[in-house]
């Protein structure tokens, strides 16, 4: 090792460990010059039963458990009627929880029985309901992530959307939408 490569080297080590050295000494004082702060918040949390709750909200999920039986139950619907379907079941933010796809099920109902259920959740009402928004306010269909074709509809926890539905894949959205549905109202069981 040459003598300039050394001295790089043992001057990138010694900035490496100040900074470090630095960083620890930091925390150091900034928790001795915050704790008293903190126990001071700590006991007026305690004294008021726990947290500012104006600074927190509380929301209900849908647990895989019963996404799944949902999505199951959709399936399990559409299958009674020779119906090949695919069915998706998003959270509150539109993400996907499970994912169906039965047998002989379309590659395009996949994709769509997500966006249905995106859009269901995001909108809280059937995307039949929305479909026929389209008319009033074309550019809705330009929203990303979304699909206004029956076929999805949200379920809610006291009046909220907590989860939506999608389903894609039989003939008619008003099929695809009353699997759905029958997904939805195995939950209330």
């Amino acid at each position: 090792m040459n003598t300039r490569t050394r001295i790089l080297t043992g001057t990138a080590l010694a900035v490496a460990l100040g900074a470090g050295t630095f960083g620890a000494v930091s925390a150091s004082a900034a928790q001795s010059e915050t704790a008293p702060a903190a126990a001071a918040a700590a006991a007026t949390a305690k004294k008021d039963g726990g947290a500012d709750e104006k600074n927190f909200t509380t929301t209900t999920h849908l647990t895989v458990d019963a996404a799944t039986r949902a999505a199951q139950a959709a399936l399990d619907a559409a299958q009674k009627e020779n119906q090949k379907v695919t069915v998706a079941v998003v959270d509150r933010n539109g993400n996907t929880i499970v994912t169906l796809r039965g047998d002989g099920a379309g590659p395009q109902s996949y994709e769509s029985a997500q966006r249905k259920a995106y859009t269901a959740v995001s909108w809280n009402a059937p995307t039949s309901v929305l479909a026929g928004r389209l008319a009033q306010t074309p550019n809705l269909k330009d929203i990303p992530g979304t699909l206004f074709l029956g076929g999805g509809t949200p379920v809610q926890a006291k009046g909220a959307p907590v989860a939506g539905i999608g389903v894609a894949g039989a003939p008619s959205g008003d099929l695809d939408e009353k699997f759905a549905k029958a997904g939805a109202d195995s939950l209330a069981k």
